[in-house]
């Protein structure tokens, strides 16, 4: 006798034969199969994992399996040796920055798997690993001997799938909803939030424009934890879209077909596309059409030498280039899709229910004569109004997050917009009465201007909450002074709070702030704890190893 278990809902969207499937892959995935029954029932398991669609279980992958190139202080070589002989997705994480930053709009490695997968097309959204990331991707996702050695099959190696999603997590992305009826968010199925507010925090007279921004979850089912990351689906420039559609000669209420969506061709160009990256199939696209001598010989030094158009975007090649032979729907079939931007969480739904909040940095800058702007930081501090609507999803921080004993200290490093989750680390430590001591190193250029957060955080200095809190304004003195300078000050001090089992954090730039304080944070250990540099850099890696000193860095 063989006994049924439904463990989809009746209103999931799947006939009689899927429905059965599906059960029965489910009900193997999480253990459901009696074994021992008294009446022999049982469960049947699906005929092969790798029968499975990638986008349905995409990313489930051993629990215990290990990741030891992924360290930033690792040299990229040295980072490639620990992966040899591992699958591509593996050999393409280890050819990344390591600091899961989230710019590419994943962590390391699932931006890996999603290359490998054949969902993600890109090969240049690691920022920090530059062009040398982007030269290996491509010459790992191209050699034969590297692709066909791993026996991945629809994306996946070893009977493996990649990632870690749970069996109820499976079963979400099947539904469409949780078990608490909740409709699930996520990357692929973003929840559209209504804005409550955004509110400037420089004053007048800085050289910045940072951002306040609340968006509201009431009703959505939408949580997060603090040290977590709002996934942001930003719209591009109005003005940049009227560019690019006067560079194809079109008017914009064209027809074209997006995922299978039929859409005027300016929404598609605002909502769907990236607009500040050119692929290498626009410029085949372009060489196919254009017939200039001219153009063909520079398209051609552009296939060769990518690095003669750094820092331009698809308006810049079209306006070059000015090809009234491509089409719209030829445009948009080699564009890449427009990524989520990632922003570190400055809330704590303990303190803030219903809401999240972040702390957005305004980007815009020249280039070439034209004022650029960033897609997502100038949506929030340009365009959008209260009340707008704004895709967003939650991206799980994976250890950046408060000490689970509540009597640990800590000490957070957060200058700019890396102050973010340290607000919602400090309003999480408030809503809980964590007794443990906490210590902020925050910085910017000007105190009169930048000082973000200033009320509040002397409010928390004033009762207690944050015990210490040290400053770092780089511009109110001839010499400058940064976060890292300021903690070398208190170097005795930091090392007697490590001795008490601190836990250190630090946020924000990854390209000078964390190297420096990552430097002069070993500098204190060896000096403080009289420790040379061998001892010094184990007692580093067992602070990482140990989740006492983690990063979130971009």
């Amino acid at each position: 006798m063989t006994q049924t278990f439904s463990l989809l809902p009746e209103s999931a969207p799947f006939n009689e034969e899927q429905r059965a499937w599906l059960n029965g892959f489910l009900a193997g995935w999480i253990g459901l199969q009696q074994e021992g029954a008294t009446d022999g029932s049982h469960l049947a398991l699906p005929p092969s994992l790798l029968d499975v669609p990638q986008s349905v279980i995409s990313g489930a992958l051993a629990d215990d399996e290990t990741f030891p190139w992924h360290d930033p202080a690792l040299p990229l070589d040295e980072r490639l040796r620990l992966a040899e002989g591992k699958p591509l997705p593996r050999l393409m994480m280890a050819a990344m920055a390591q600091l899961d930053c989230g710019t590419c709009g994943y962590d390391c490695r699932r931006y890996a798997e999603a290359i490998v997968s054949g969902e993600e097309k890109s090969l240049k959204l690691c920022t920090p690993g530059g062009k040398e990331t982007a030269k290996l991707l491509k010459e790992l996702f191209t050699k034969p001997s590297v692709a066909g050695s791993n026996g991945h099959t629809n994306g996946h190696s070893n009977g493996h799938t990649p990632g870690g999603t749970a069996a109820h997590d499976i079963l979400d992305e099947l539904t469409g909803h949780t078990s608490n009826g909740h409709a699930v968010w996520s990357r692929h199925n973003p929840y559209h939030a209504p804005l409550r507010l955004v509110r400037e925090l420089n004053g007048d007279g800085s050289a910045k424009r940072t951002s306040h921004v609340e968006i509201d979850l009431a009703g959505s089912g939408l949580t997060y934890h603090v040290g977590d990351s709002l996934g942001v689906y930003p719209s591009n420039c109005p003005d940049l879209v009227s560019g690019v559609l006067q560079a194809l000669g079109a008017l914009g209420n064209e027809m074209v077909v997006v995922d299978e969506q039929t859409l005027p061709l300016s929404t598609a160009l605002a909502e769907k596309f990236c607009l500040s990256e050119i692929t290498d199939e626009l410029i085949e696209r372009l060489l196919a059409i254009t017939w200039e001598p001219v153009h063909q010989e520079w398209l051609q030094q552009v296939k060769a030498e990518s690095d003669l158009i750094d820092g331009w975007d698809v308006l810049e090649l079209l306006t070059r280039i000015s090809p009234l032979l491509l089409r719209p729907a030829e445009l948009l079939a080699v564009l890449s899709p427009l990524k989520p931007r990632l922003y570190s969480i400055s809330s704590s739904l303990k303190a803030c229910p219903d809401q999240v909040h972040l702390t957005v940095g305004r980007v815009a800058w020249e280039f070439q004569g034209r004022y650029r702007k960033g897609v997502a930081s100038t949506m929030f501090a340009d365009r959008l109004e209260p009340g707008g609507r704004v895709k967003v999803f939650v991206q799980p921080s994976h250890g950046f997050t408060v000490p689970q004993d509540p009597a640990t200290p800590v000490i957070m490093i957060g200058p700019g917009t890396g102050i973010a989750p340290f607000r919602a680390f400090l309003q999480e430590r408030r809503a809980t009465e964590a007794s443990g001591k906490n210590w902020l190193f925050f910085g910017d250029q000007r105190s009169t201007t930048d000082f973000l957060y200033r009320e509040e955080l002397e409010e928390l200095r004033e009762c207690g909450l944050l015990t210490r809190l040290d400053c770092a304004f780089s511009r109110d003195q001839e010499a400058k002074v940064y976060v890292q300078h300021r903690m070398v000050e208190q170097g005795a001090e930091i090392w007697k709070w490590l001795q008490d089992g601190a836990h250190i954090y630090v946020c924000g730039d990854a390209k000078r702030m964390a190297v420096d304080v990552d430097q002069a944070l070993r500098q204190i250990i060896r000096q403080h704890g009289m420790l040379d540099q061998t001892t010094t850099s184990d007692f580093m890696t067992t602070m990482i190893q140990s989740k006492r000193y983690c990063r979130d860095v971009y």
